[in-house]
């Protein structure tokens, strides 16, 4: 069964599988063009090249810890809420074992699935974005 997590990295990842390939040709039919010499907007465009991606890996790492510490206290919280269940209450009728690995597990690849969508979301929007706007400058 895929989730709506599952469907929107999907869709993500397809996003940025298109948009790379197009901002990498452009970009290095652009250095090959440049030659030794490079213009000063090829210059710019190369500096833009080494600086977005290094803003974009920072947002990235920033955006999948901040993701990754919100789900450490998630599951946390979950998993004391299962034990007091157990311990008030719930020892003449208690979850097994299997359901709560089973939701444990459950919860592990959602938070999983955050993390990866809070990292991918900086360095997908920087490539789309000059996907367009590379292809937009070459017409």
């Amino acid at each position: 069964m895929v989730t709506g997590k599952q469907r929107r990295l999907g869709r993500d990842t397809a996003q940025m599988a298109a948009a790379v390939p197009q901002v990498i040709a452009h970009r290095v039919g652009r250095m090959m063009g440049a030659g030794m010499l490079p213009s000063g907007r090829d210059q710019q465009e190369f500096y833009l090249m080494g600086a977005e991606k290094v803003a974009a890996f920072q947002e990235s790492w920033a955006a999948m810890s901040w993701q990754a510490l919100a789900a450490q206290q998630q599951f946390a919280a979950w998993w004391m809420q299962a034990w007091w269940k157990v311990a008030l209450g719930g020892w003449m009728n208690p979850p097994s074992l299997q359901q709560l690995s089973s939701s444990a597990q459950q919860r592990l690849l959602a938070s999983m699935f955050d993390v990866a969508h809070q990292g991918m979301t900086p360095v997908r929007r920087r490539a789309v974005a000059n996907a367009r706007r590379l292809g937009r400058a070459a017409r």
